[in-house]
This record gives structure tokens, C-alpha cells and sequence, in this order.
């Protein structure tokens, strides 16, 4: 993990890669979990037997259950000291560019693009977020997320 005491030590770091997470694993519970959640149960997250058929030769996690690792992502790789809070403010772009199968392992890597300043003494961050699969050559999801910090 990467710590930073004061929010400016990481602002001096724009246009860098700035942390790299813990792995994650994606298991068929977890992927079975986010369907429950979420109403999602299509055969190629769930029906084991048919998906061995299907396009990707297994069961694969929702793309949206990939993005929802990205705060644990964040919580995993970085800590800044003189906050009072963060808040994930939203996404600009998000692509689900490769499957993640069941019982995969994922990370994230993110990259600290743009900082401004806004109300109440706090900061907007815009990060690139590269979402990557263990053994695998392209990410599985690539997105440019925002997130506010206040002190």
C-alpha cells in the first residue's frame, strides 16, 4: 500500500501511475452474490454447464461487477492521511474490453490524470483505471473515473 501523508504529496503525482492493487479473486460465490444484488442472472454468469458451450467457454463476471471492485481497488492500494472523506463523484467512460472467467483473478492500476480544484476546500481527481487479469494480455475493463476529496 501506498500512503500519503497530506493530499498534496499525491497531487504532485499527476500523470503518473500512482498505486497498483492487491488481487482480487473473482470466484463463481461472488460472481453468483452480484447476481442476487442485482437482478442479473443471465446463463453466461450463472448456468456452469451451459456457458461451458457458450463463447467464452465458462461462466464470466457481469462487466459491472468488475467496475464495483474499483473503490476496493483504491482502498487496497492508497491511503491519504489529512482527508475528511472521498467520494467516488462518477465515470466518464468505462469499456469491458476482455471477459473475466470465474475463478479469475483481477487488479487495478491507476493512473492519476487530472486535478482541480472545487468548493469546500476540496480536490477532483480523474483517474484512469486499468482493470487487469491475472495470466491474461488485455485488461478486462478500462475506465476514467472521478472522485472528489475533501480535507
Amino acid at each position: 500500500m501506498r500512503s500519503f501523508e497530506r493530499l498534496e504529496h499525491l497531487l504532485a503525482l499527476v500523470g503518473s501511475e500512482v498505486a497498483v492493487s492487491d488481487w482480487v479473486q473473482v470466484s463463481q460465490a461472488r460472481i453468483q452474490q452480484f447476481a442476487d444484488a442485482t437482478g442479473d442472472h443471465q446463463w453466461i454468469h450463472l448456468d456452469e454447464e451451459r456457458a461451458r458451450s457458450g463463447p467464452f467457454g465458462g461462466t464470466i463476471a457481469h462487466g459491472f461487477l468488475t467496475l464495483s471492485l474499483v473503490p476496493q481497488f483504491f482502498d487496497s492500494s492508497m491511503a491519504i492521511g489529512d482527508l475528511r472523506m472521498g467520494v467516488n463523484y462518477g465515470l466518464n467512460k468505462v469499456r469491458f474490453t476482455a471477459p473475466v472467467p470465474a475463478g479469475s483473478r483481477v487488479r487495478g492500476r491507476l493512473t492519476l490524470h487530472k486535478v482541480e480544484a472545487i468548493a469546500d476546500n476540496g480536490f477532483q481527481a480523474t483517474w484512469a483505471v486499468t482493470v487487469e487479469r491475472e495470466g491474461a494480455d488485455k485488461p478486462a475493463c478500462v475506465a476514467e473515473m472521478l472522485v472528489r476529496y475533501y480535507r
